[in-house]
């Protein structure tokens, strides 16, 4: 059974934003007192947030398909929809948040971290938010916005200070063991380690964390062994540590070819190389690997290599070798840039950025691609003439019309509001831009208008009348 994922594939869905709602206020002597109707609610957010407590990704490995819930539809009365609730999801800390491509996303360092990976839809706004003095009564409102769905990677790469590689059964659990009070399987068979390990060591004033990492072996880079699955736990450490067998019963084997070994694959791996290198000659209990540590330590040292003689059975040179490890922390730690605890990015846009792009791509077919054109087309009922027309309005105002013309769109062409695989395509005709006009002129409404008095629509059609025959003698029945 499995205990121990360090990489999911999660299939997340933010919740979808409530409809507004279209509604008139009615009461006794009052059949038509305006619109009520209310917003509806944002849709829930799906969060990644970083929890002390969590040290595994198996939780998502066995439910890989997450959802928040949606936001509720606006009412009558000038009530708004409830707002859907955020999904949190909690991840260890050292979780990289990836997309399908593998760019990264976000990466989650420290308890409480969080990174919203899909963002609710927004609510409709209900026909009460939408009435103007232009528009008095709406009889229409917008669409709840749907949530984002996002399919991510989730990858967990160990937060430690101290990184103990080596070839299997070299003795790092037992090293982690008598080092921390860490307690990992040990056994004297390979790959016995078959999940990163953490401790925690104390040295003096400085207290690290310590990992071994399951056994590398040639070809781990590649994909040989458990090494390709776990090299990215080595990542985020300060110091390597290679751990070398000297007491090993393979002939074909020696500490030294064992270092090039792991070498060779830390460095086709790639992004370790300014890492700083302790080489721990274990198992000097066995007269063998003493003898054998005597003979190879000149050798490593020629190297640059600082070497440390130890025994984790025997307790030999344990301490020598924890206070080293803890003066490298200690240096890598004043070594890194004081990060502020806030960090804000700012994007400014173009100052002739338009907000939306007109392309052709077919003779006859132009595709309008921008947040705020394809997000209100998400919002408009099509089955509502007016809301069709508010649509209409909004798209001219912001310029699309404008830029249809210049970009050769004729009356009859397609334009197309959205990605290919989920936009809307109609028909363009220049008149759209008087879309809601052509329901009612701009600042009536015939349901406010049956409310006026009768003298006083009188003497509107009186005076529209004397101003287009001419009362001012401006009108010659012979022209």
């Amino acid at each position: 059974m499995t205990t121990f994922v360090d990489r999911v594939e999660l299939h997340i869905a933010a919740g979808n934003g409530g409809h507004g709602c279209a509604s008139v206020h009615r009461e006794k002597f009052k059949p038509l007192g305006g619109p009520d109707g209310g917003n509806g609610g944002r849709g829930g957010d799906v969060i990644l947030t970083v929890d002390q407590s969590v040290t595994t990704l198996l939780e998502y490995h066995h439910s890989p398909h997450r959802k928040a819930t949606n936001g509720k539809p606006g009412e009558g009365g000038n009530r708004a929809g409830k707002d859907g609730q955020d999904l949190v999801l909690p991840v260890p800390d050292g979780t990289v948040v990836l997309d399908k491509a593998g760019n990264v996303l976000a990466d989650l360092v420290g308890h409480g971290t969080s990174y919203v990976a899909a963002q609710g839809g927004r609510g409709g706004l209900g026909n009460a938010a939408l009435a103007s003095a232009r528009r008095k009564a709406p009889g229409f409102a917008l669409l709840g916005e749907p949530g984002d769905l996002q399919d991510i990677v989730l990858e967990l790469k160990t937060v430690a200070d101290v990184a103990l590689v080596g070839y299997p059964s070299a003795g790092k659990s037992s090293l982690i063991s008598v080092l921390s009070a860490a307690k990992p399987k040990i056994a004297d068979y390979p790959f016995t380690t078959l999940v990163p390990n953490l401790g925690v060591v104390t040295a003096g004033s400085t207290v690290y964390t310590i990992a071994d990492v399951p056994g590398l072996i040639p070809g781990a880079s590649q994909g040989r062994g458990l090494g390709l699955e776990f090299l990215r736990h080595v990542e985020r450490c300060s110091v390597l540590v290679h751990v070398l067998d000297t007491a090993t019963l393979e002939s074909e084997r020696d500490p030294v070819s064992d270092l090039d070994v792991i070498e060779e694959e830390l460095k086709q791996y790639g992004g370790l190389g300014d890492r700083p290198r302790i080489v721990v000659l274990n198992k000097i209990d066995v007269p063998d690997g003493k003898d054998l540590a005597g003979m190879v330590r000149p050798d490593l040292e020629a190297r640059g290599y600082r070497v440390f003689e130890v025994s984790a059975v025997a307790h030999l040179g344990l301490r020598e070798l924890s206070f080293a490890l803890g003066e490298l922390v200690g240096q890598a730690r004043a070594a890194k840039p004081k990060e502020e605890a806030t960090r804000i990015v700012i994007r400014p846009k173009a100052v002739d950025d338009a907000g939306f792009t007109v392309t052709q791509e077919d003779a006859g077919l132009f595709r309008v691609r921008g947040e705020k054109p394809e997000r209100w087309v998400r919002q408009t009922d099509f089955n509502n003439d007016e809301a069709v027309g508010y649509l209409a309005d909004r798209l001219n105002r912001l310029g699309v019309e404008e830029q249809l013309m210049k970009a050769g769109a004729r009356a009859g062409d397609g334009v197309a509001i959205g990605p290919e695989d989920n936009a809307v395509v109609f028909d363009w005709e220049p008149s759209m831009m008087s879309g809601a006009e052509m329901l009612g002129r701009r600042g009536e409404d015939h349901r406010f208008e049956e409310q006026r008095p009768a003298v006083q629509r009188r003497r509107d059609r009186e005076a529209e009348r004397d101003e287009s025959l001419g009362k001012h003698g401006d009108f010659d029945p012979f022209e």
